[in-house]
């Protein structure tokens, strides 16, 4: 028998809401609580709730009354009741959890799609979302063959994609109208993988290997030769076996002039601001609705995009969102031949106040 729209729409509608115990919470079920806001996270692992729960209450990020709602694919490839142990063994009354099921492929992520409604009540009952780092997006998705992703978690990617695909649109079906046409002020950010997914659901494409691609070379030997502004991830961990070998890298970033960083998130020093980095990939062709807001110091790596159209949105290609950049932690060595430091030593006063600086904007965008 084939349903009409209308019957459709609720199948999908009770699909979102069918409960799980054991694996999932079904926030939205009933609607939230009336009175309450909410703001989204994807992704929601538990080292994702505790870097959210650390910014609150070390006053880094400040987002009011509201709540945080995880939501994530039934078919992502991580154990979700890990999460769910976590908020209730530690009595997280601020956080909540909502599992989407339905199906995604390549043929449908950038259209209406099982998932269309339920975006549309998650955009509806909230004030914006963030998005976490993560593994290679499957090339695919922005219209390549593979040469140098290595994918693990695709249906991560598909229904990421596709939520930022609905709420910004995009050149792969320029008819379809975007979630934010509703709400322009609506709050979007993402790290790392978080703003590679932002331009790929958009309708840009990915460097898929910096080294290889943008500096043509592959052999680990030969990248940490590299000037270390040029390095965005620790590639003496490759070399050498060391548990004290961390696997980030700081590089300086080359902010644009007169632009985002400098009028909005109000960064005036002269000093060109250190950022830990860990990622091999980074934004190649960006879409037409994005300007630059920062590069890597050649200019070569894009380090930040904020929406020409939606003031709330935009990302980073770093990761300012790292706990250890706020408190002192383990000291680590970028190469053999380092002196251990802290994160937080290694970024300096100035880099710490860049850092809060960038979160009390992200704070701001949160209305």
């Amino acid at each position: 028998m084939r349903m009409n729209r209308y019957t459709w729409l609720l199948v999908l509608t009770f699909t979102l809401f069918v409960h799980f115990a054991s694996q999932a919470q079904d926030y939205f079920k009933d609607g939230g609580e009336p009175g309450k806001t909410y703001i989204l996270m994807a992704h929601p692992t538990v080292k994702n709730i505790e870097t959210m729960k650390f910014l609150i209450d070390n006053q880094i990020l400040f987002i009011g009354e509201a709540e945080i709602v995880g939501i994530y694919y039934s078919f992502e490839n991580y154990d979700y009741s890990q999460s769910v142990d976590f908020i209730q063994e530690n009595e997280l009354k601020d956080f909540h959890l909502q599992h989407l099921t339905g199906m995604l492929n390549t043929d449908n992520v950038y259209t209406e799609n099982d998932f269309s409604n339920n975006f549309e009540i998650l955009f509806d009952q909230t004030l914006g979302i963030f998005f976490f780092g993560g593994p290679d997006i499957q090339p695919v998705l922005y219209g390549e063959e593979n040469q140098y992703a290595v994918v693990t978690d695709p249906y991560r990617h598909l229904f990421e994609v596709s939520l930022l695909f609905h709420l910004l649109g995009g050149t792969q079906n320029p008819d379809f109208v975007p979630l934010l046409e509703k709400n322009p002020k609506y709050f979007v950010t993402g790290f790392c993988l978080g703003m590679q997914t932002m331009n790929v659901a958009t309708g840009g494409t990915i460097v898929q290997d910096i080294p290889s691609e943008v500096y043509g070379i592959d052999d680990p030997a030969e990248i940490v030769q590299l000037d270390k502004d040029k390095i965005h991830r620790n590639y003496w961990q490759e070399i050498f076996e060391n548990d004290r070998l961390m696997t980030t890298n700081f590089h300086q970033l080359r902010l644009a002039e007169d632009g985002f960083f400098r009028n909005e998130v109000k960064w005036k020093s002269e000093v060109s601001p250190p950022v830990l980095s860990s990622h091999h990939q980074a934004v190649e062709n960006l879409s037409d609705c994005w300007e630059v807001t920062a590069w890597s110091m050649d200019r070569k790596v894009i380090e930040g995009i904020r929406h020409r159209k939606y003031p709330h949105v935009f990302g980073v290609q770093f990761h300012p969102e790292v706990t250890a950049l706020f408190q002192a932690g383990d000291s680590l060595m970028f190469s053999p031949s380092d002196q251990p430091k802290t994160y937080l030593d290694r970024i300096g006063s100035e880099g710490l106040k860049f850092h809060k600086k960038y979160w009390r904007f992200i704070s701001k965008s949160i209305q």
